[in-house]
């Protein structure tokens, strides 16, 4: 047997639950009532909603989920169950002994989440269970469904964690004298919350796991089909580059015989970042309609980043001010980009200063975490819309507004973003974050193709050639294959005893590019992930093994063990 992925600390439970004919009722709750709205695909609804993220996914493929066929209702609708307080909102949906539970967003440890309570929180990535950048509040079960809780709040969930006394129990063993004590006893339920009046459920229904993901993903419009460049070479420069500082570095491209498509700037090409004005450094690029134009005679396309926060010193920042929160960040304004004024003026201002001249797309960085960075959960916004929820959106909104604003020009993008939620499988850009772990890279693209989500390792530098040559590899098999040297200065030549290498490694992404390009079809065709878990293979298999835990008064006084993915 060979170990594939270390999965999160989780508890062995070798008790049987308590048979009982059947399902005993939940004292409190009321039953959930289910609306079929496609083949497939039911939804029900509770208390009232406010901001609502499906808002800016786009139309379901109704043609394309229709041709998956019907399939019953996967859940005992009696044991669907929600309640309804007066802070809070919460429902709880069952869970067999045996199931395994996969997805909520964007995660660098593990893939089953069973046995773990997550906080759903849009949030730099900092190892607390749900904080990432795209806690997407969707999960599907090894039993072949899928259930979506639809809320901008922040949703805290309890996969197969919290015992009611009311539900199905494992028999009690005594922790002294029994063996098999379990901190976390095992739960016949999924739980979830979250603070606010109400929310939205969607079941999504598949004759197998992957019918589930293409159902979920055909529902928010199918996935995205990038332009054939941007699947190609991404190189980042060096923050404090020159347009003759880009000329020359194409040149040292050629000449080590690589490929490029697609150069980013990065804060150093504004007048001022952190926050940002979104207009051209005149001193290091005098020029900008001639240094674009340059690039795409060469068939190199220009990509900016930028955060969304507004300078004072921006040319932006009049038509934009009244249309901003209550507090800034890094003394820069934030937009209130729920509303269409606030929309109006950011587009133009891009579409004037960058999209006009040829730029091709956008890296938007910083709408996901700290909170020491950004707004406080009680700013307020002129909108009226709540902070928490705007932050949960954030990144969708952008990505929903640039995607839409491209596509009404007939013109194709494709860029980067640091947060992501709900409904963005049809959007224009690749999360990527600060996270470093190589290990973690694989990991990150398994648990993105369950969320409607893409992600890419992104390439900065190495610790050892072989670690350079290993990075490259992963990342030719990502949705982007990006090196970025914004603060390093490193080349895919930095490690001179593996650039034979490297080249081939890059050169075997151009020849991908066809398959590549096959397989964003049928992503957005068929809501079929082009990099996926091995869980949505059809033949695969796997059994999980146990590493004993020691009993320890300081490190481990519940004495939970390691479960750890295996596959025959």
């Amino acid at each position: 047997m060979k170990i594939t992925l270390k999965l999160l600390i989780l508890t062995i439970v070798t008790g049987c639950l308590s048979s009982h004919a059947q399902t005993p009722p939940i004292s409190g709750m009321d039953n959930l009532e289910w609306e079929k709205i496609m083949p497939g695909i039911w939804k029900a609804s509770i208390g009232e909603t406010q901001l609502n993220a499906l808002d800016y996914a786009t139309a379901p493929k109704i043609e394309a989920i229709e041709k998956l066929g019907e399939t019953s209702f996967p859940l005992n609708r009696e044991s669907t169950q929600y309640l309804l307080g007066s802070s809070r909102a919460s429902i709880r949906l069952p869970l067999d002994e045996t199931e395994k539970i996969y997805g909520l967003g964007l995660e660098f440890e593990g893939i089953n989440r069973r046995g773990n309570v997550y906080t759903l929180k849009v949030d730099h990535y900092g190892g607390v269970q749900g904080y990432t950048h795209a806690p997407v509040p969707f999960y599907i079960s090894s039993k072949g469904y899928g259930v979506l809780i639809n809320s901008s709040k922040r949703v805290k969930i309890h996969v197969g964690v919290g015992n009611r006394k009311d539900g199905k129990l494992p028999i009690p063993i005594d922790r002294t004298t029994g063996k098999n004590w379990a901190a976390r006893p095992l739960s016949d339920a999924v739980e979830a919350s979250v603070e606010g009046k109400g929310m939205e459920i969607y079941v999504f229904g598949g004759r197998n796991l992957l019918e589930v993901v293409q159902r979920y993903n055909l529902f928010n419009g199918g996935g995205v089909l990038p332009p054939k460049w941007g699947l190609g070479f991404w190189h980042r420069m060096n923050t404090h580059s020159s347009a003759n500082d880009v000329y020359k570095e194409i040149e040292d491209f050629k000449k080590y015989d690589f490929p490029l498509d697609v150069i980013g700037l990065e804060p150093g090409w504004q007048d001022f970042a952190y926050p940002c004005s979104f207009d051209w450094d005149k001193t290091r690029f005098p020029n900008p309609e001639e240094f674009v134009q340059t690039l795409l005679d060469k068939d190199i396309r220009v990509n900016l980043w930028e955060n969304p926060y507004v300078a004072p010193t921006s040319t932006l920042y009049n038509d934009i001010s009244p249309y901003t929160g209550s507090h800034t960040v890094w003394l820069g304004e934030v937009p209130d980009f729920t509303m269409e004024e606030a929309q109006k003026a950011i587009l133009h201002h891009h579409q004037k200063n960058h999209i006009d001249i040829g730029v091709s797309g956008y890296k938007f960085d910083e709408v996901d975490g700290y909170d020491v960075w950004l707004w406080p959960d009680h700013a307020t916004f002129p909108s009226g819309n709540d902070a928490v929820e705007m932050r949960q959106l954030y990144g969708l909104i952008m990505q929903e507004m640039f995607s839409d604003h491209f596509k009404k020009q007939n013109k194709r993008t494709y860029g980067l973003v640091r947060s992501s939620y709900t409904g963005a499988s049809n959007k224009d850009f690749v999360l990527y974050s600060d996270y470093y772990g190589h290990e973690g890279f694989v990991t990150a693209l398994v648990n993105s193709s369950l969320s409607g989500l893409l992600w890419t390792p992104e390439i900065r530098s190495a610790k050892s050639a072989e670690e350079w040559i290993r990075r490259f590899q992963t990342v030719s098999f990502s949705p982007m294959m990006q090196l970025n040297a914004w603060a390093s200065s490193t080349k895919p030549w930095s490690f001179p005893e593996v650039t034979d290498m490297v080249r081939d490694v890059v050169e075997l992404r151009q020849k991908l590019l066809p398959y590549l390009y096959t397989a964003f079809y049928e992503y957005n065709q068929k809501g079929i992930p082009p990099f996926r878990a091995m869980v949505l293979e059809s033949g695969y298999r796997s059994s999980e093994q146990i590493k004993d835990g020691k009993l320890d008064d300081s490190k481990n006084p519940y004495a939970e063990q390691n479960r750890i993915e295996v596959t025959d």
